[in-house]
């Protein structure tokens, strides 16, 4: 199902033995846009520790009772290496944390979330103790969803607005739509737009540029936050565009 980032940060993390806190920010992967981690803030439990979940470890979410379960106990959440206060975190790490959950390396084989899974369900064996240089220093393409959300967004021949959420694939826990707000330009009014439609993104100018126009924004079909995303909404959103829907 399609949910804001919004809508999955006000849940709680629950353990195998308790609440172990709420999800403080998520980090991305802006080549395949697909969450990596949930950056989960432990609160008075651990002196306000932050770690990091691979979705891998996440077992769905109970939107009725807001609660996101993640197969880990709190003595493995507990021994888990801490973060680092700046991202991106280094590949060195991932390697770590990755290791001590026993979750396989995302970066990986072809698909999303890395190796596939075995017949019998269990990741490979993965872990080598031979890494290169080039694979322990900072990961440029991990991307905190915090960060991002504010970036200003350009169409082909001006600004449309900026970012202000994210729409993520609960189950393969990709970023579908960006949440754009053209308050700026056209007041009240909110449309979604591809991640994969972008041209170029400058980080350091906090800018990602679209290959669509104003009009055509200013003409989108318009996103309600209160209204959940349909099937039949997505296709009115890419035919409009003349894309092609391929996911």
């Amino acid at each position: 199902m399609l949910r804001s980032v919004k809508e999955i940060m006000a849940c709680s993390l629950e353990s195998k033995s308790g609440e172990i806190g709420k999800s403080k920010d998520l980090l991305f992967d802006d080549d395949k846009w697909v969450i990596r981690y949930l950056v989960a803030d432990t609160g008075k439990w651990l002196l306000r520790r932050q770690i990091l979940i691979s979705p891998i470890s996440l077992k769905g979410i109970d939107w009725d009772t807001q609660q996101l379960p993640v197969d880990l106990s709190k003595e493995q959440i507990e021994s888990a290496p801490s973060i680092e206060t700046d991202m991106p975190v280094s590949r060195q790490f991932e390697i770590e944390l990755s290791k001590h959950n026993n979750w396989p390396y995302y970066w990986t084989g072809e698909q999303a979330m890395g190796a596939m899974l075995t017949p019998g369900g269990a990741y490979p064996t993965i872990f080598d103790k031979d890494k290169s240089e080039a694979d322990v220093k900072r990961d440029k393409h991990l991307r905190s969803v915090n960060e991002v959300t504010g970036y200003h967004l350009l169409a082909e021949d001006g600004e449309i607005g900026h970012v202000e959420d994210f729409i993520v694939d609960d189950e393969a826990w990709a970023i579908r739509y960006i949440v754009v707000n053209t308050r700026n330009w056209l007041p009240g009014k909110k449309v979604l737009v591809s991640p994969f439609w972008s041209k170029t993104i400058d980080w350091a100018e906090r800018k990602i540029l679209f290959g669509v126009t104003m009009e055509q924004i200013k003409n989108s079909p318009e996103y309600d936050p209160t209204k959940s995303i349909t099937p039949d909404y997505e296709d009115l959103l890419f035919d409009y565009y003349g894309i092609l829907k391929d996911i």
